[in-house]
């Protein structure tokens, strides 16, 4: 008996954020729609094994902090001492949340999702294996692949040892360990650096470059290493591993500059990989690069113009609100009958905020002061310290600054960085300024706004004065 295959105008594969935003784009379209999904759940690594996990125990962290440094809790002595394994719970609860939303997208819009690796049989025909061996085949005019990505993990390195994790396992740690070694000093490394320092716990962290986070503005940089050695992070910068050898008490780290650093557990971040191996992507001639990143165009689409590939599985800058937007964009791309990129509407901006949820956060978007120097654009900077904003002194979150980079004669804002509490929200105001035409992307409508007293976004108003009262 001959399977019956059924024909979609678009196949999706993977439902994180990027899957997510080209189906919900082309259904709402009109187009016919199918996902599929090798997890029981949907929400991708984004959902289970990366942000939402990890920013939910960020934040349970963070509220036991802030009870064991309030000083009236101090006072009655109250005091909140929670290991990983009670702090994940918070986590769990928020997934399960997520998960619900998520599913009922799907539900209410008719998307059939079909459980299953997928597995590219010709260039529109996709075939989903279940773990049991059962098999379910999909067709579509148009296929989108957003299967995320994975933490890289060096053949070297033993990830089946009990004390060694990479950025998925280690939120599933159940040791009560006292000391870690991070391996990486990228975002994941700064972010899990903040994490484990506000619990009490010893850091290393190692870094390959010379300074932590170099695409970032330097000045918010140096605020950050300045912020983590004055919690205790143990920051080593240009070290190379030479090799990781686990002990039954512990890990050592050997570095090729001869040290070596033995803590409780290791957290090995150095870098991910994209989940294109499985693909059969050999099939229809897509050829991904050493790190499993899909090459695309300006389009999102791969070597085959018909099949697009969004999110983390095509590399930076990896961050689920941009693999959202780049779904839709993809699926709105491939709506078009021309296929031109003019005729599909406008593109997202390709100033996607980055957002690093280290403690305290960083935000960012735009120019950096090297960027503007080294292309001698003419520019000025204006800062508002948060120990001066009256919000921020009466939350007690005084660390941090929010800094404006704006063009000298045209007042035009060229970039906003903020190191801080709230950051990542705090940069959105910036970010809209910033997406006016001219002449609205001024640096005066923050000096004649009036903002609410007290609030963090009050900081705008400071710094665009301290700005302005530079020029002459």
């Amino acid at each position: 008996m001959t399977e019956s295959i059924q024909e979609y105008d678009v196949v999706v594969i993977g439902t994180g954020p990027g899957g997510e935003g080209a189906a919900m784009q082309a259904i709402k379209n009109g187009r016919s729609v199918v996902v599929v999904e090798r997890e029981i759940s949907v929400g991708g690594n984004c959902t289970h094994r990366g942000t939402i996990p990890s920013k939910a125990l960020r934040f349970a962290i963070f509220q036991m902090t802030e009870v064991n440094n309030n000083i009236l809790f101090r006072e009655h002595g109250v005091t909140a001492n929670f290991m990983l394994p009670a702090l994940r719970r918070r986590a769990k609860t928020v997934i399960e949340a997520q998960v619900k939303m998520r599913t009922a997208f799907y539900d209410r819009n008719d998307i059939p999702i079909v459980r299953g690796q997928a597995r590219f049989l010709d260039p529109h025909t996709i075939e989903a294996v279940e773990e049991d061996g059962s098999r379910a085949t999909v067709r579509g005019k148009y296929i989108v692949i957003a299967t995320g990505a994975r933490p890289y993990r060096p053949a070297d390195v033993d990830f089946d040892h009990p004390r060694i994790f990479d950025s998925d396992t280690i939120l599933k740690a159940d040791l009560h360990f006292k000391s870690i070694t991070i391996f990486g000093a990228g975002v994941i490394g700064c972010e899990y650096a903040s994490m484990f320092r506000n619990l009490e716990i010893k850091v290393n962290l190692i870094n390959n470059r010379d300074r932590l986070l170099d695409f970032l503005d330097e000045e918010i940089v140096d605020a950050l290493s300045y912020h983590l050695r004055e919690r205790g992070v143990i920051v080593r910068h240009r070290e190379i591993c030479d090799r990781v050898e686990a002990c039954d008490d512990g890990v050592i780290l050997h570095l090729k500059s001869g040290k070596q650093l033995k803590t409780d557990v290791l957290l090995w971040a150095a870098g991910r990989t994209g989940n294109s191996d499985h693909l059969g992507l050999e099939e229809v001639g897509i050829i991904p690069d050493q790190r499993g990143n899909i090459p695309v165009n300006g389009n999102l689409q791969t070597i085959v113009p018909h099949i697009y590939a969004v999110g983390d599985v095509i590399g930076p800058p990896a961050l689920a609100s941009a693999a959202y937007n780049q779904g839709r964009f993809a699926a709105s791309h491939l709506l078009c009958e021309s296929g031109s990129k003019e005729s599909c509407g406008p593109a997202p901006s390709l100033d996607i905020p980055a957002g690093i949820y280290t403690s305290p956060e960083i935000s960012a978007i735009g120019k950096t002061e090297r960027e503007l120097t080294e292309a001698s654009v003419p520019y000025e900077v204006g800062h508002a310290h948060f120990k001066s904003i009256a919000r921020a002194q009466i939350t007690g979150q005084t660390t941090g600054m929010l800094k404006i980079l704006f063009h000298r004669e045209s007042l035009e804002v060229l970039g906003v960085h903020c190191f801080g509490a709230n950051a990542a929200e705090i940069i959105h105001i910036g970010q809209a300024i910033m997406s006016q035409p001219k002449p609205n992307n001024s640096l005066m409508y923050f000096i004649n706004t009036t903002f609410n007293y007290p609030t963090m976004a009050e900081a705008y108003r400071v710094a665009a004065l301290n700005g302005y009262n530079r020029l002459f």
